[in-house]
């Protein structure tokens, strides 16, 4: 069994939303940790998992991350992290993967299923025992995980989508043995 950490420097976790129906805003989280527990024998019953501390929200603009932060989306003060743990992985063939793990967010879980790839292990000159690549997407209903603000205004238009994308693109390094 080897442990693999997530190495931040290369590694971005973020989400995209629809804003006004019309417009797409992106934001990324800068704190997190990581690790993935793997069999190399035996890569598909892996563990991955995943923290995030909420309060790192970015999306490039203060006053939306403010509120972002608040008790309108994450509140952070009663819910300061999100996390995903996985419970299955299914191999797609090639180096595709789909996902599925507990997401916890804003005090509520639910199951997510997320797809994509993954690429490695391989060797690196870094000095780590290997590297593994993982890039990952996959939609969520907000408002499963008590996220309601901005839903519709006047029951009618919608100020902040729904469905938000997870966006998960990783790199991941396992300390050399001896």
């Amino acid at each position: 069994m080897s442990t693999y950490t997530i190495d931040n420097a290369h590694s971005r976790i973020g989400f995209a939303v629809k804003h006004m129906v019309i417009s797409t805003v992106r934001g990324q989280f800068h704190e997190f940790t990581s690790t993935v527990e793997v069999d190399e024998a035996h890569p598909h019953g892996a563990e991955i998992d995943v923290e995030i501390q909420a309060k790192s929200v970015d999306t490039g603009q203060s006053m939306r991350d403010d509120d972002l932060r608040s008790e309108n989306f994450f509140d952070v003060a009663k819910h300061p992290t999100i996390t995903f743990k996985s419970t299955k992985i299914e191999p797609q063939g090639g180096n595709q993967y789909r996902i599925t793990g507990d997401l916890t967010i804003h005090g509520e879980t639910k199951p997510v299923t997320l797809s994509g790839t993954v690429d490695g292990p391989i060797d690196d000159p870094f000095g780590s025992g290997g590297r593994v690549g993982v890039e990952l997407t996959g939609d969520i209903d907000r408002r499963e995980f008590g996220l309601l603000y901005g839903s519709a205004v006047e029951g009618v238009r919608v100020i902040v989508a729904n469905e938000a994308k997870l966006e998960i693109a990783a790199e991941y390094t396992k300390p050399k043995e001896g």
